[in-house]
């Protein structure tokens, strides 16, 4: 698939995002949009999986550590045709199966339970670990929040995943700088977070998360680094597409309210018409 494939296939991941918070009128918008292009090289390109048997054996692994960004990683499932478009309106709504947090019990695709923070890297890990053990080709991947790596579970995992060389485990960390309470840096500084993870014998690469040739050359290099996990520590926007919301704290855990709506959606479409004008170019 080519770069304006991906993007195309991104801002409409981007729509899913803003039209399921504002249904829900709850949600988080932010990390969910600074994620969007991740996921949709992670889901599009990446990894081993087929939504038409997503129980299959030897599929590669997902696990979304940053469970509260669930609508990202929904609206991708959706693109991906693991479920209709049209149930993303039912996030978070009595009766629903696309819960505020994923479930892997009732969504097609979801392959862990997630959105107590730190948590979901742990799983990964062992994840991992049983591929190795089982002598399976199975890679694992996770998503962490910048935000969310202040845990100690995190580092305890990363560790672990360093001394038995998880080769076949990478680690993202969407780096968008912002957390609930503002500023990482502010809040409790994680940084250099790609020295942190050298020291945990992490192969590390740092990327622009909105650069599709820059995610398909990272995760080319993961692919090909032998006897250590890899660490991606991708350089995102929060809230990117979306004009009132990029690089706004405020908007990491707040629905917006139909005037809003209107506008970033206009704002989304407006992308969709520069990159049908860049095909035809």
């Amino acid at each position: 698939m080519n770069n304006l494939e991906l993007k195309k296939i991104a801002n409409e991941v981007r729509k899913g995002i803003v039209t399921a918070v504002h249904s829900a009128k709850a949600g988080h918008p932010g990390g969910s949009l600074s994620a969007a292009d991740i996921y949709t090289y992670l889901y599009f390109e990446e990894m081993n999986i087929d939504p038409k048997n997503p129980k299959k054996e030897d599929r590669d692994r997902f696990v979304l550590s940053k469970g509260h960004t669930a609508p990202g990683l929904y609206s991708t499932l959706a693109q991906r045709g693991y479920f209709p478009v049209e149930d993303l309106k039912t996030l978070r709504k009595l009766g629903s199966y696309l819960q505020g947090h994923p479930c892997m019990q009732h969504i097609p695709g979801v392959d862990m339970s997630s959105g107590s923070l730190g948590q979901g890297i742990s799983t990964a890990v062992g994840m991992a670990l049983a591929a190795k053990m089982d002598n399976k080709d199975t890679r694992v991947y996770t998503l962490l929040g910048d935000g969310e790596i202040q845990e100690g579970q995190v580092w305890e995992a990363s560790m672990f995943a360093g001394h038995r060389k998880l080769d076949n485990l990478v680690v993202i960390v969407d780096n968008n700088g912002l957390q609930i309470d503002g500023a990482i840096e502010d809040v409790c500084s994680p940084y250099p977070i790609d020295k942190k993870f050298e020291a945990f014998n992490f192969h590390v690469i740092n990327v622009d998360a909105h650069d599709f040739d820059a995610l398909r050359a990272a995760f080319k290099e993961a692919r090909e680094t032998k006897g250590m996990p890899t660490a991606i520590i991708a350089h995102s926007l929060k809230g990117k597409g979306v004009s009132f919301m990029e690089g706004q704290a405020s908007w990491h855990g707040t629905a917006p309210n139909d005037e809003q709506y209107a506008v970033a959606m206009a704002d989304l479409e407006k992308i969709d018409e520069e990159l049908n004008k860049e095909g035809q170019a």
